[in-house]
C-alpha cells in the first residue's frame, strides 16, 4: 500500500466528510499558490536575435557582422532566469565552430563533423539552477558558417525566455552579441563578462543597439522613430501624468502636423495643422493617462509636450510596467492617418494599429514601441515554466494556456458553482482571459518575430494537446463572459480538429510526429483531448457534426485500443508495430472514461451511437472497478500488483463513477456508489493534506511497451497541474452523488 503522508496529516483527520470543504480547501490552495501574475512587458529590439518557427534562437552571425572575415571570433550573451532547479534538454545546430557555456562551464564544443554537416544537432542537457543562469556562446567564422541556431527541446512548452545582460539593459528581453575579433577573449582563459557590470567593462561593444546618435536625438520624436513617409501617417504617444485629482493642469506643446491629445480619454486639445497648443485641464483621476495623436507635416513628424500645474513642471511617468524601458513614453506608427479608434481601445499592450508604409500604402499592423532603435514593447509569459518531467516547480502557473490547466480552469469553474464561491469562477475567469484576450496580438507577435511570446501552445497549434482540453475549459467559461471573441478561437481549434488534425484511413485520430520517438501512434489520452471540446463546441456553435465526430472516435479508439479480456484501454497503439502496446496506464484510462462520462451527459438520447457507447461505459467500468485496491485508490499500471497506488487516475474513476450512477448509466449502482466513495476517501486519507496540497500525481508521461516504465520511471510530484483539478471534480461529483442518494433515500421513505 503506497504511503503518501501520515493519516494525522490528512484532509480526512481534519475535515471528516466533509466534502465541500475538502473541494474548497483545494480550490483556496490552488488559487493562493498560483497568484495572478500578468505577462511580463519587456523592451525587445527586433534588430536583435529572433526565432525560428521551431522556437531557435537564430544566431547566424554572418548577416549581423558583415565586416567578420574568415578566422575571426564573435560572442552571443543572455541570461535565462529560473524560479527552481529546472532540468531541460537545449538543442545547438552548429553552422561552423561553436563553443557554449552556462553558467562559465563549457557544456558543449562542435566538432569537425559538426561543423561541416549541414543538419548537425546536438542536444545539451541545461541543468538550470534557481536564479539567474548565464548562457555565452562563442562562434569562429570559416567557410562553412557563422555562429548557430540554439533554443529548448520542444520550445513551445519549455519556454526558454532569454534577456539581455549589463547594467544599463536590465529589463530587456533577448540576447546581446558582439564582435568580430581576430583572438578568443572569453571562455578558454577562465574569463568571462560580468552580466552585472556596464557593458563596456567587458571591452566590447554589444549590439543591438539601443542608444540614439547624437543627431537621431535631435530629431522631433516620430520622425526619429518611424522615418519620414513621402505620404503623411499617424503615430501615437502614450504617457502618464504624475498629477493627483482636483488640480488645474496646464498643458502646452507644438506639434508639425494636425495633433490631438487626450487625457483619459477626453480630447483636451486639437490642431488641424502645424503649431503650438494650449489647454487647461482638471484630471478626475490620479496618474492620468496622456495619449497623443500626430500626423507628419510638411516641416517634420513629431511633438513635443509639457505638463504644469500650480506653477511647477509635472513629471510624465510610463503608461506600463515595461522592464528595460527607460523613457516615460511609449509610442505607435506609423499608422494610417484615416484610422479612427476610440483612445481606450488604442491605449492597451497587444493593441493592433493598421500601418502605412513609406508610400501610404496598408502595411500590416504595429503596435507599441519604447524611444529607443527599433525596440518593441512585448509581453512575455514567464510563470511557471515546464522541466523535462513536464512539471512547472513552485512559480504561478497563471496565464499559461495547456491542457493540464485546461483541467484545473474547469475545476474551479465547477467547484465554484458547487460551493457558491464566485471568487473562484473569477480567477478562472481571469486566467483564461489573460490568454484569449490578446488571442490576436499573439498571432500577429508570432508572425512578426518568428515565434510568440505568449500563448505559444494555442498559436503553434500541432497536436490535440495544443488546444482540446484548455478549449474545452474555455467553452465551459463562456456563458459567463460574454466575450463573442472567444468563438473565433473556438472555430479555428475546431477547424484544427475536424479539419486539419492527422487522421488513419478510416477517420482515426492519431499522432503523425515524423521523425519522432512518438511517430504513427494513437493514445488514449487523446480522447479527453479532443471530446470534450467537440461536445461543447457542437452545443455552443450549433454544430451536431462536431458532437458526430465525438461519437466516432470514441467507437474508433475502442476498436483499437480495448483489451476485450481485461475490460480496459491500452494506453498506446503503435502503428510502426502495427499493434497496441497492452499496458492499462492509470491515467489513460481515466482519461478515457472521464471523457466518455462527459460526452455521454450532453449525447442526445435518440443519437445512433448513445447504446454502443453506453455497453463500452459498462464494459471499462466493471473492467477497473475489479482493480480497486483495498485503499480505495487505483494503481499508476492498473493491472501490475506492485505499481504504485496513483491519486489522478483515481479521481477520474471516481468522477466516471458518481456520474455513471447519478445519471442513471449503471445497472449495480450500490457497487458503484460505494467504488466512487471508497475511492474518494481513500484520496482525503491519503493523497489530500490537510492544507489543500495534492500528491501521488503521475508526471506528464511518454509511452512505452513496457509496464516498468510506468512503475518506476515516471514519478509522482505534489501539486501536479495533471491532478489538481480532477480533484476538485471527483469531490464536486462526490457530494452531487451523496446528494442524490440522500434524495433518493428520502423518496423511497414517502
Amino acid at each position: 500500500m503506497t504511503v503518501y503522508m501520515d493519516p494525522r496529516e490528512s484532509a480526512r483527520y481534519a475535515f471528516g466528510d466533509d466534502d465541500h470543504r475538502i473541494v474548497e480547501l483545494i480550490a483556496g490552495r490552488y488559487v493562493g499558490a498560483n497568484p495572478p501574475v500578468p505577462f511580463a512587458l519587456r523592451a525587445f529590439a527586433k534588430t536583435g536575435v529572433l526565432q525560428n518557427a521551431e522556437g531557435l534562437y537564430d544566431m547566424e552571425l554572418g548577416g549581423k557582422l558583415p565586416q567578420s572575415k574568415p578566422g575571426d571570433f564573435a560572442y552571443v550573451f543572455g541570461l535565462v532566469w529560473s524560479d527552481d532547479e529546472r532540468p531541460i534538454d537545449g538543442v545547438l545546430e552548429p553552422l561552423g565552430p561553436v563553443r557554449f557555456y552556462m553558467n562559465e562551464q563549457l557544456l558543449y564544443r562542435s566538432s569537425a563533423v559538426d561543423e561541416m554537416k549541414p543538419d548537425a544537432r546536438a542536444v545539451i542537457p541545461l541543468p538550470l539552477r534557481k536564479g539567474w543562469n548565464t548562457l555565452l556562446i562563442q562562434a569562429r567564422r570559416t567557410p562553412a558558417g557563422f555562429g548557430c541556431r540554439f533554443g529548448a527541446v520542444e520550445a513551445k512548452v519549455r519556454i526558454l525566455n532569454v534577456l539581455a545582460p549589463f547594467a544599463e539593459r536590465s529589463g530587456s528581453a533577448g540576447w546581446v552579441y558582439a564582435g568580430p575579433v581576430p583572438t578568443p577573449l572569453f571562455g578558454e582563459n577562465g574569463a568571462f563578462p560580468d552580466w552585472r557590470l556596464p557593458e563596456s567593462s567587458s571591452g566590447l561593444s554589444w549590439l543591438p543597439e539601443t542608444r540614439w546618435t547624437k543627431a537621431q536625438a535631435a530629431l522631433p520624436n516620430a520622425e526619429r522613430l518611424f522615418g519620414w513617409p513621402a505620404s503623411p501617417a499617424a503615430a501615437y504617444g502614450w504617457t502618464r501624468l504624475s498629477a493627483l485629482p482636483g488640480a488645474d493642469i496646464e498643458l502646452t506643446g507644438r506639434a508639425f502636423g494636425p495633433t490631438s491629445v487626450w487625457l483619459d480619454g477626453r480630447l483636451v486639445a486639437s490642431l488641424t495643422e502645424d503649431g503650438a497648443f494650449r489647454a487647461t485641464v482638471r484630471p478626475t483621476a490620479a496618474s492620468p493617462q496622456l495619449l497623443v495623436r500626430t500626423v507628419g507635416g510638411e516641416r517634420g513628424w513629431g511633438f513635443e509636450l509639457e505638463a504644469h500645474s500650480g506653477g511647477q513642471r509635472l513629471a510624465f511617468e510610463p503608461p506600463v510596467h515595461a522592464h528595460g524601458c527607460k523613457g516615460p513614453w511609449l509610442y505607435a506608427g506609423p499608422v494610417d492617418p484615416k484610422f479612427d479608434m476610440a483612445p481606450g481601445t488604442v491605449t492597451a499592450i497587444g493593441a493592433l494599429l493598421p500601418a502605412v508604409d513609406e508610400a501610404g500604402e496598408p502595411a500590416g499592423f504595429v503596435t507599441w514601441s519604447a524611444d529607443a532603435p527599433m525596440t518593441r514593447v512585448r509581453p512575455y509569459y514567464e510563470n511557471a515554466m515546464l522541466s523535462n518531467k513536464w512539471t512547472s516547480g513552485a512559480a504561478t502557473n497563471f496565464g499559461r494556456w495547456d491542457y493540464p490547466l485546461g483541467v484545473t480552469m474547469y475545476g474551479l469553474l465547477r467547484a465554484s458553482r458547487a460551493l457558491g464561491r464566485d471568487e473562484l469562477a473569477r480567477y478562472a475567469l481571469d486566467h483564461i482571459r489573460c490568454c484569449t484576450g490578446l488571442y490576436e496580438y499573439s498571432l500577429w507577435d508570432r508572425d512578426e518575430y518568428g515565434f510568440p511570446s505568449i500563448n505559444h501552445q494555442l498559436v503553434l497549434m500541432r497536436m490535440l494537446d495544443n488546444c482540446g482540453s484548455f478549449g474545452s475549459a474555455m467553452l465551459e467559461a463562456q456563458p459567463l463572459t460574454g466575450d463573442a471573441g472567444l468563438s473565433r478561437i473556438a472555430d479555428t481549434i475546431a477547424d484544427f480538429v475536424l479539419c486539419r488534425l492527422e487522421r488513419r484511413e478510416d477517420g482515426a485520430f492519431y499522432r503523425q510526429c515524423a521523425g519522432e520517438y512518438s511517430a504513427d501512434t494513437m493514445w488514449a489520452d487523446d480522447l479527453y483531448m479532443s471530446v470534450p471540446f467537440l461536445v461543447r463546441y457542437a452545443a455552443a456553435a450549433g454544430k451536431p457534426e462536431a458532437m458526430d465526430e465525438a461519437v466516432r472516435q470514441f467507437l474508433l479508439y475502442r476498436r483499437y485500443l480495448f483489451m476485450e479480456d481485461e475490460r480496459l484501454m491500452s494506453h498506446v497503439f503503435d502503428f510502426k508495430y502495427g499493434q497496441a502496446t497492452r499496458v492499462p496506464w492509470g491515467r489513460g484510462n481515466g482519461w478515457v472514461l472521464f471523457s466518455l462520462s462527459e460526452l455521454l451527459e450532453r449525447l442526445p438520447a435518440d443519437h445512433p451511437g448513445r447504446e454502443e457507447l453506453l455497453s463500452f461505459f459498462r464494459d471499462l467500468c466493471a473492467g477497473v472497478a475489479a482493480l480497486q485496491t483495498e485503499s480505495g485508490l487505483w494503481r499508476q499500471v492498473l493491472n501490475e500488483p506492485e505499481a504504485y497506488e496513483e491519486s489522478s487516475c483515481t479521481a477520474m474513476f471516481a468522477y466516471a463513477f458518481a456520474r455513471g450512477v447519478r445519471f442513471g448509466w449503471l445497472a449495480d449502482e450500490s457497487r458503484y456508489a460505494d467504488a466512487a466513495i471508497r475511492a474518494w476517501r481513500g484520496l482525503t486519507e491519503r493523497a489530500i493534506d490537510r492544507a489543500g496540497n495534492v500528491y501521488g500525481v503521475c508526471s506528464g508521461s511518454r509511452y512505452s511497451f513496457s509496464p516498468e516504465y510506468y512503475m518506476y520511471d515516471l514519478g509522482t510530484v505534489v501539486n501536479d497541474n495533471h491532478g489538481i483539478g480532477i480533484m476538485m471534480l471527483a469531490g464536486v461529483e462526490i457530494g452531487l452523488l451523496k446528494a442524490a442518494a440522500a434524495g433518493w433515500a428520502a423518496d423511497s421513505t414517502q
